[in-house]
């Protein structure tokens, strides 16, 4: 029951997509529950020259820019209510904003919904380089 209503608040966000001489906004809509139980929205935003963002990454922000970083459940819907799964930067962006969120779930498709972990399986971590200094023989 909770996942329909998370569903059914990220088909309410979404607009009816302007095309304006190629720009789009908000023709997917994203919503997010945090683990205090508060609850976060965003839509997409498509300009030109590569400006904008995922409606993943604006519920996001949203949910930053009040002070939050640990999510409970994520989902985001395009306006036909086609739930869609977050593309591999909004993935990353979840883990990055708190490592905890490794345990978020994340609604796939309107009958299944998986830990964001499952998405990421092989993550990647920075490793120091050995710095090698080659000498000249004699």
């Amino acid at each position: 029951k909770q996942d329909k209503e998370l569903i059914k608040k990220a088909l309410e966000t979404v607009r009816k997509a302007k095309k304006k001489g190629g720009k789009k906004i908000g023709d997917v809509g994203c919503a997010l529950i945090t683990k205090k139980g508060n609850l976060y929205v965003g839509v997409c935003v498509d300009l030109h020259c590569s400006i904008g963002g995922c409606a993943e990454k604006s519920a996001i922000l949203n949910m930053m820019t009040n002070g939050e970083t640990e999510i409970d459940t994520i989902v985001a819907v395009v306006s036909d209510g086609k739930v869609l799964p977050p593309c591999g930067v909004c993935r990353e962006m979840i883990l990055q904003v708190n490592k905890k969120n490794l345990g978020t779930n994340v609604i796939i498709s309107k009958s299944e919904k998986v830990k964001l972990q499952n998405l990421l399986p092989k993550l990647w971590q920075e490793k120091k380089k050995k710095r090698v200094v080659l000498g000249r023989n004699g």
